[in-house]
């Protein structure tokens, strides 16, 4: 099983930017711990972090055929990206929608989310855990045999 992880604009200075609210480790330890799980669980892993909304179009169209599943955090782009939304939308490739933070105990405006009908769910609020829990939801459809994600 390949799982592609795709982040939006801002994700690169995980660590860095408002620990109280998105931690204190960095992208890349994220992505290696990532990468780890998939490996431990059969499953390989890559990260894709893209501050512009045409390079995680581009990452998510050139998924189609490659990967299994997708685990997406837009960041900002979760609002306005009807390209990402349309892009989902184009791929036979489930996503799993991720936010570090809980959206909806947020600012009103980052409440709503494009992207997500696209998507077979949404994890927020868990950290970077929610990560995990979007890997294994794909792992653990793969493993019972059920082949669609929808």
């Amino acid at each position: 099983m390949k799982l592609l992880v795709v982040n939006g604009p801002n994700l690169n200075l995980l660590g860095k930017r408002e620990p109280g609210i998105y931690g204190e480790n960095s992208y890349e330890s994220l992505c290696e711990s990532l990468k780890a799980f998939g490996a431990a669980n059969g499953a390989e892993v890559d990260c894709f972090q893209s501050n512009h909304e045409g390079a995680i179009v581009d990452a998510i169209q050139q998924a189609d055929g490659v990967y299994d599943g997708i685990v997406m955090n837009p960041g900002a782009y979760t609002h306005y990206s009807v390209a990402i939304l349309d892009a989902l939308k184009a791929v036979s490739v489930p996503c799993v929608e991720v936010h570090i933070s809980n959206i909806h105990q947020r600012e009103e405006f980052r409440h709503k989310s494009v992207t997500a009908p696209a998507c077979v769910g949404q994890i927020c609020g868990l950290g970077l855990y929610g990560y995990q829990a979007a890997l294994s939801y794909f792992l653990s459809r793969k493993k019972v045999g059920k082949e669609s994600f929808h």
